[in-house]
């Protein structure tokens, strides 16, 4: 993938499934049937963007911060802090699952029980459970996305968890701003736990 203005140029030139198996198909922008085909563009860009925070970028992205992530790290906060990676991703995981059912589906999640929090009172799930929730999370997402019939759907103001209505396009900034937030605090995090926090030059 090019890099930097690079990519808006591509971007701009090629559509982006982000399924695998799908070959990419290029933008013709000819007209059907008299008319002008509507531009999915926009949407294109926010799915490789949400798919780069989530797990693009082995250095910046969501994924890519637990790969040095060791299971004894998982549940123990750092000196002096009150939140161990897996609450962490338990926000994040928390975040896709609201954001998507409010903007995208019914409505019907509560953020303070089950599924929404760990069943038991637990401060997280276990580990794979964890990672296979917010996959999923994830997944229900990009698919609510990539479902907008085109980019007009983006100036379409949507319901927010809190009860504010927000265009569609700044619901999933946020969502796209939040997995790259946090994957920088999981490696501070993270580099605390392990003594290396420090940088590599």
């Amino acid at each position: 993938m090019p890099a930097g203005s690079a990519v808006l140029v591509y971007l701009v030139q090629w559509e982006t499934p982000l399924r695998k198996g799908e070959k990419m198909k290029k933008e013709s922008g000819k007209k059907k049937n008299g008319k002008e085909a509507i531009s999915r563009k926009e949407i294109n860009l926010f799915l490789w963007l949400l798919e780069e925070a989530y797990r693009g970028d082995g250095n910046h992205s969501l994924l890519g911060n637990l790969r040095r992530v060791g299971v004894e790290d998982w549940n123990e906060p750092p000196q002096g802090g009150g939140r161990s990676l897996a609450s962490i991703l338990e926000h994040v995981g928390w975040a896709k699952w609201m954001y998507q059912d409010y903007a995208f589906g019914t409505a019907s999640l509560r953020g303070d029980r089950p599924p929404l929090t760990p069943s038991g009172g637990k401060s997280s799930r276990p580990r794979e459970e964890l990672l296979n929730w917010l996959e999923e999370g994830h997944q229900l997402l990009v698919e609510s996305v990539r479902e907008l019939a085109d980019d007009t759907e983006l100036d379409k103001e949507r319901l927010t968890n809190w009860g504010e209505k927000m265009e569609t396009r700044n619901i999933i900034r946020i969502m796209i701003a939040h997995d790259h937030y946090h994957a920088g605090e999981i490696n501070h995090i993270r580099a605390l736990l392990q003594g290396d926090d420090r940088w590599r030059y």
